[in-house]
């Protein structure tokens, strides 16, 4: 039997309010949870109008104002909190009824954004996704480095990468990169020339040293473990670096003879290699556990984060994942 030309085309224009319908309610949700346009907007990968524009036909659709806008904040009226809370799981039910479609695809397809620390998109990703992405060529990866301990779920994100001591307890966790790893301590042979070689932690006070701090809090201590021992040292010196952006400035300073530096042994490890940063302080160096990939604990993945999240598991399978306690 022929399909009837007009009933086809109503049929598409239903479908196609259905979907644009769908799409404002999906961006009303993602301002509500940000709590602005602009943060929406990068969450999502568009503009900051375009959200705008969603929720002011969804607004006029309903005939009801669903957000409260002003300058400083963005929060939902009493008809918005309410909406918003029957919407949530079902738009999840949705997205996870459009997503199983994909599981029909010869190959996983879709795009996957992780939120990350710098040190793992530095020197953990850098080795598993060329791999993954070879593998998966109709994925697209999408990453961040943040050093913010941001609510994956609320910012738009598939799934992050974290150590275990930030990860909430809802969060399901796979490991991810090495399982065990240490600080290194270091400087250039030209100051250990200058300045002698410290033997002990407590000598490093007596030393510059080039400290680093997470956004604007308070100096990271540096703490050393030996034989059940631990020592803190509060670093002092020319030189402090907000970790991420500015740690590879930290690295050349020490290279250059500014003074010691204690990071990330993976992050100094072609310095120390190369000769142009000597170890210091060896015995001390503190070890720990290693990151892992988190995502919230529900019944439906996205295809590409399940595709991720198995890719990791088959070529690591001694890594079990794991819900934090």
């Amino acid at each position: 039997m022929r399909d009837n030309p007009v009933q086809s085309a109503r049929a598409v224009r239903i479908f196609a309010q259905s979907m644009d319908g769908l799409a404002d309610l999906t961006a009303f949700l993602m301002v509500a949870r940000a709590g602005g346009f602009r943060s929406a907007a990068n969450a999502a990968g568009t503009s900051a109008s375009r959200m705008s524009d969603g929720v002011r036909r969804l607004e006029a659709r309903l005939g009801v104002r669903l957000l409260h806008r002003t300058t400083r904040s963005v929060t939902p009226t009493d008809a918005g909190a309410r909406l918003l809370e029957r919407i949530t799981p079902a738009l999840g039910e949705v997205r996870a009824a459009l997503d199983g479609v994909n599981d029909f695809r010869d190959r996983p397809a879709g795009r996957l954004k992780l939120n990350v620390p710098t040190v793992a998109a530095k020197l953990v990703l850098p080795k598993i996704l060329p791999p993954f992405l070879a593998k998966y060529p109709e994925i697209t990866v999408e990453v961040v480095a943040d050093e913010r301990r941001v609510d994956v779920v609320a910012e738009g994100f598939d799934a992050g990468i974290r150590y275990g001591e930030s990860l909430e307890r809802d969060m399901v966790a796979v490991p991810i990169g090495p399982r065990i790893q240490r600080y290194a301590a270091a400087a250039s042979p030209a100051y250990l020339a200058r300045r002698g070689k410290p033997v002990h932690p407590r000598e490093l006070l007596e030393h510059d040293c080039l400290g680093w701090r997470f956004s604007n809090g308070p100096v990271s201590p540096w703490k050393f473990e030996r034989n059940g021992a631990v020592v803190e040292v509060t670093p002092k010196g020319p030189l402090v670096s907000g970790f991420g952006g500015a740690t590879d400035l930290a690295v050349e300073a020490a290279v250059a003879g500014c003074g010691v530096i204690y990071l990330y042994e993976e992050w100094l490890r072609p310095f120390l290699d190369g000769g142009a940063l000597a170890p210091v302080l060896q015995p001390w160096w503190l070890s720990f556990s290693g990151p892992f990939l988190y995502y919230p604990g529900r019944r439906y993945l996205p295809t590409p984060l399940r595709a991720f999240r198995d890719f990791l598991r088959a070529t690591t399978p001694h890594q079990r994942g794991r819900t934090p306690r």
